[in-house]
């Protein structure tokens, strides 16, 4: 009888453990506050459709206290040196106050370049003023709920309004990738899931698309396999 009780008490730990150690699990800063370290930039030129190699990174992409600022032209991306998957992604951005907001999204399982213009192959989380959370396919695939009125080409609305912040205000997102599932919170409040995604790893890329926008603590949490 004993030693069934200690097989049963085993059998529980075991089946706990997981779960512990992904609650255990310490977030890593992915942006360090104060320089581009871990990131790589690709620009696009507009006119000659193709990658602008002549335009540095720091003319788009800057960081002052704390804060990454992005000028939104050129066209283009930040994206990470390094490739993850299974995780939970968290960052907050703004629109500074005195603009009117305007386009940027989040790409996760980033990888080949080029797979739309200027845009690499991935599954977008759009940033864009009053849109944010919708996931848009960049050479990929994902399913969500009720497609057949939420889907429109690439575009996949979020299933809610309202979640953001008013311009000059930080929001926050949380982005967990799990396997072939994709959940998107936005200031709390779960805004989309996708299903059955193509892709599982990649890289993450902050886009410039346009708009000035700002963004700060950008951290991955590791949830394992």
């Amino acid at each position: 009888m004993q030693k069934l009780r200690s097989l049963v008490c085993l059998a529980a730990v075991w089946s706990v453990a997981p779960h512990l150690a992904w609650a255990a699990a310490k977030p890593i800063a992915l942006f360090n506050g104060k320089d581009l370290t871990g990131w790589t930039h690709y620009l696009w030129d507009s006119q000659a459709k193709r990658q602008d190699t002549a335009t540095p990174m720091s003319a788009v992409w800057s960081v002052k206290d704390g804060v990454l600022i992005c000028q939104g032209k050129p066209v283009g991306y930040i994206r990470t040196e390094k490739e993850y998957e299974n995780y939970r992604l968290s960052l907050e951005w703004r629109w500074p106050a005195g603009t009117e907001g305007g386009n940027n999204g989040v790409l996760v399982h980033t990888t080949t370049p080029n797979a739309l213009g200027p845009w690499p192959k991935s599954i977008e989380v759009q940033l864009a003023k009053d849109n944010a959370g919708d996931f848009w396919v960049i050479g990929t695939s994902i399913e969500v709920e009720n497609a057949e009125t939420r889907r429109q080409g690439r575009r996949h609305i979020n299933l809610t309004d309202g979640s953001e912040k008013p311009i000059g205000e930080w929001n926050k997102m949380e982005i967990e990738c799990r396997g072939d599932e994709i959940k998107v919170w936005v200031n709390g409040e779960l805004v989309n899931h996708a299903t059955r995604a193509s892709e599982r790893r990649g890289a993450i890329s902050l886009q410039s698309e346009g708009a000035l926008i700002h963004f700060r603590n950008i951290s991955l949490t590791p949830l394992g396999n």
